[in-house]
This record gives C-alpha cells, sequence and structure tokens, in this order.
C-alpha cells in the first residue's frame, strides 16, 4: 500500500449564493482538474436564520449531478418535473439534471436554528450530459453505518467501503462519498483506489494526515526572523485537504477526534464549458443550453 500525500489543504471560502445564503465555498468555479470528476463543493451552516432562510430559488441545471446531503435542520425541494420532499437532518438527495431541470432549495434550520449541509456537484461524460433527469431522495435510516474496533465510524452515502454498498446506484463517475469519523487520538489507514482521485473535508475537530515524504501533519511556510521555515500544521474545521496519487489515506485524530467527509471518483478527463449551473463540453453545447432556457425548450419531457 502507498500512502496518497497532500497536496494541498486550503480553508473554505465565505461566499453568498442563492438569494443570499451565506456559506463556504470548498472549491469550485476555476481549474478543478484536480477534483475531476467533481465541480464544485459547499459547506452551508449557520445559527442564524438570517444567514440562510433566503434559500436558492428557481434555477437550472443541465449536465451535471447535484448531492445534498444534511446534517441539521431542513431542505424543501421541488422541481420542474413535479418532483418535491423535504430533506432532514442526515437524508441525502442525489439529482441527475442531465439535459435539463428547474428546481429550487429551500432551506429552514432545526428547533434552536442551527442549519447545516453540504453541496457536492459531480461532472456527468459527454454521453450523458443530455440524459433524462431523475431524483434519488435517501433518507437517513436508508444509508448504512458501519463502526471498526478502534471506534472509528463511517457512513456510505454512494460506493462500496468496509463491505458496505451505499444506497445511491447508477452514478456514472463510480464516485465514493463517506462520512468519516475518527476517535480522538486515533490513527487510521483508509484505502481509496490509486485510479481515484481524492479529497478530504474536515468539518468538526482536527487531524494531521500522513504525507509521503512527513510522517504526519501538512507543512506550510512562514517567515521568521527575515527567514522561511517550515511549521507542521494540524487540519482543523472548514478545511480541504487534497490528496495526489497512492492507495490509501492516513489519518491521525485530534484530541477531539475529527469528523470529514472522503470523497473520491473516477476521473472524465474531458473537456468543461462551464456557465452558472450549467456544465458541458463545448462552448456551443452552452449558447444551446441558453437559447433553450429563452425559448421554453430547456426542459424536455
Amino acid at each position: 500500500m502507498s500512502i496518497r500525500p497532500v497536496k494541498r489543504v486550503a480553508l473554505s471560502r465565505p461566499t453568498m449564493e442563492g438569494a443570499g445564503v451565506k456559506l463556504r465555498r470548498a472549491f469550485g468555479f476555476g481549474d478543478t482538474s484536480d477534483f475531476d470528476p467533481f465541480l464544485m463543493m459547499d459547506d452551508f451552516r449557520g445559527d442564524q436564520p438570517a444567514d440562510y432562510r433566503a434559500g436558492f430559488p428557481w434555477h437550472p441545471h443541465r449536465g451535471i449531478e447535484t448531492i445534498t446531503y444534511v446534517l441539521a435542520g431542513d431542505v424543501e425541494h421541488q422541481d420542474s418535473l413535479g418532483n418535491k420532499g423535504r430533506l432532514g437532518a442526515g437524508d441525502v438527495q442525489w439529482m441527475t439534471a442531465g439535459r435539463g431541470i428547474l428546481h429550487q432549495e429551500m432551506p429552514s434550520g432545526d428547533a434552536k436554528g442551527r442549519m447545516h449541509g453540504f453541496q457536492l456537484w459531480a461532472n456527468l461524460p459527454a454521453k450523458l450530459k443530455m440524459t433524462a433527469p431523475r431524483y434519488q431522495d435517501v433518507g437517513s435510516a436508508e444509508i448504512p453505518e458501519v463502526t471498526d474496533d478502534d471506534g472509528t465510524t463511517v457512513r456510505v452515502i454512494c460506493g462500496e467501503f468496509w463491505g458496505k454498498t451505499g444506497p445511491v446506484d447508477g452514478v456514472a463517475a463510480e464516485p465514493r462519498y463517506l462520512d468519516v469519523s475518527v476517535p480522538a487520538g486515533k490513527k487510521k489507514r483508509l484505502k481509496v483506489e490509486d485510479y481515484r482521485q481524492a479529497f478530504a473535508y474536515v468539518f468538526e475537530g482536527s487531524a494531521d494526515f500522513a504525507d509521503a515524504s512527513e510522517p504526519f501533519g501538512v507543512l506550510r511556510e512562514t517567515e521568521v526572523g527575515g527567514r522561511d521555515v517550515l511549521v507542521r500544521d494540524s487540519v482543523g474545521n472548514r478545511s480541504l485537504v487534497v490528496f495526489g496519487a497512492g492507495d490509501e489515506i492516513v489519518v491521525q485524530a485530534g484530541e477531539e477526534g475529527v469528523r470529514f467527509l472522503l470523497v473520491s471518483g473516477r476521473p472524465l478527463r474531458e473537456p468543461i464549458a462551464w456557465h452558472g449551473p450549467i456544465v458541458m463540453n463545448t462552448d456551443a453545447e452552452i449558447r444551446q443550453a441558453m437559447m433553450d432556457l429563452r425559448d421554453g425548450s430547456f426542459i424536455r419531457r
């Protein structure tokens, strides 16, 4: 087994989306080659309803899949195909936009006003860009959870891991989407096949991630007394960890333990033409999508 090196670590960036939802963007809307087949991931959380209640009113998608994972609060959704529902704590929605869909997502907090969730965008290969749209709504109870002898717990949202298979199926890029909790002070090795691209997003606690060249931790440059030195950092809340090639990651949980999303998939390595919530392969396809929106033919039954 070879440990995946840590290519870089970055804090998610504050931004605003929808009708005024304050969130943190882990990556997206730039060079996403390190994340292929994934395009974007947002972390939306808060305990002030004014930060999220305006939600994400009606908007289009084409050429991608959106994955919404709720940890606290609720998200009410509906779409142009007549689907509607509500996601609660622990629930997942995997939406394949395909040739086109209009939908809206409106968050509301729990009894204490708290809202927390993630949205991940996955690209569709060229041959499936114009496939029929569909939803997969998955309740929390349907998501398998496995606990190892050392107390490490993994929720398997999509893909196969530790003998469990997530309930989301038929997804093009063979994604594996895991919610991982490692107890305080424990070191854990987690397999990620070498053909996959992989990243982790830490959202509770802290940890050191082993590197191919360093035992643990992420090295950063800082200036002390007029000279650059390397300092070992522990990776904490709202941190994105991008891994290089290898077939396992190794994580050492901090004194409060750590919880993170571990996401991987087979890269598509296809050209990307991107216009907001529409992602195709060519500029001509983007222009066609915009024409379809203007003339009312975007939704195709």
